[in-house]
C-alpha cells in the first residue's frame, strides 16, 4: 500500500511509544482467555490487527498460536518482527487491507481510536469480517468519551532514558469528541540531542454507536465490558472491550 494512503504517525513517536509499560497487554491476554482464547481450537490462528512493536503477538505466540499481526507503521514493525520470531506481519492500513477468511479469531489493543469516523470504522470492521473463518471472534477495546472526559489540559505524561527523553500533553476537545496528543521527544544520535514534535488526535465512540456498526456489517452476539467496572482496572472507567462473532451460514 501506498504511505500517502497508510496511516504511519506513529512513526515518528516510536521512542515514545516504547517506553510504554507491556503490563497493558498482560491485562488485556487475561481478558481475551477468558472471553475468546478458551474457544478456539489448539494452534488457532489469530490476527492481531494494528499489532505495535508485537508485544501481544509475542505473549500470544508463547500460548501456542499462529499469528499474523498487521500495522500501518514501518517503524513498528521492524520492532514487532524482532519482539515476536514467529510470528508474520504484513505492512497495511487498517481501513483498507484486504485478507482471505483464515482467522479463528482477530483481536486489537489500544489503536482503533485512532480511526476518525465511524464510517471508516466500519470499513475497519468489514475487512475484519471478510478475514474471519466463519464462527470467528473479533474482540477489541475502544475509548469512550467517558474515558476521555478524565483528560485536562494540563495532563502531562513523560519519561527520561539515558539515549531518549519525551514530554506528551493530552488536550480533549469535549465538542469534537478528540483527544489531542502533542509529543515532543528527544532522541541522542551520534552524540547530540535531537528533538522532533507530533502530534495525534483520537475518536471518542460511543458503545451504542459500535454496537451498530459492528452489526451493519454482519457481526453478531455483540458484547461489551467496561473494563474498569467489569473487569476492575483501576483508572479504565469507560474503555470498553467488545467481543463479537461472524455468524455462521444457513
Amino acid at each position: 500500500m501506498s504511505s500517502e494512503n497508510r496511516f504511519d504517525d506513529y512513526d515518528a513517536i516510536e521512542h515514545a511509544y516504547r517506553a510504554f509499560s507491556k503490563k497493558a497487554y498482560e491485562t488485556y491476554l487475561t481478558k481475551l482467555e477468558e472471553l475468546t482464547l478458551q474457544y478456539l481450537p489448539e494452534g488457532a490462528r489469530i490476527f492481531d490487527l494494528c499489532c505495535g512493536r508485537g508485544e501481544l503477538a509475542q505473549l500470544l505466540l508463547k500460548k501456542g498460536y499462529q499469528v499474523i499481526g498487521l500495522d500501518s507503521s514501518e517503524v513498528m514493525l521492524r520492532y514487532a518482527r524482532e519482539n515476536a520470531l514467529g510470528a508474520e506481519f504484513i505492512l497495511d492500513d487498517a481501513r483498507y487491507f484486504k485478507l482471505s477468511p483464515t482467522f479463528h479469531a482477530a483481536v486489537s489493543i489500544g489503536a482503533l481510536n485512532f480511526v476518525m469516523s465511524i464510517e471508516e470504522l466500519k470499513n475497519v470492521f468489514h475487512n475484519v469480517y471478510a478475514s474471519l473463518l466463519e464462527n470467528g471472534l473479533f474482540a477489541f477495546e475502544l475509548e469512550s468519551e467517558e474515558s476521555y472526559q478524565s483528560f485536562i489540559n494540563t495532563n502531562y505524561l513523560g519519561d527520561v532514558k539515558d539515549d531518549f527523553a519525551y514530554i506528551e500533553r493530552l488536550l480533549y476537545d469535549s465538542k469534537e469528541k478528540l483527544v489531542r496528543e502533542n509529543y515532543t521527544q528527544f532522541k541522542m544520535i551520534n552524540g547530540a540531542w535531537q528533538r522532533s514534535d507530533a502530534t495525534l488526535e483520537r475518536k471518542a465512540y460511543s458503545p451504542t454507536e459500535i454496537e451498530v456498526a459492528l452489526e451493519s456489517v454482519g457481526f453478531t452476539e455483540v458484547r461489551s465490558y467496561d473494563e474498569e467496572r467489569d473487569f476492575g482496572v483501576d483508572g479504565s472507567a469507560g474503555t470498553t472491550c467488545f467481543v463479537c462473532r461472524k455468524t455462521l451460514s444457513i
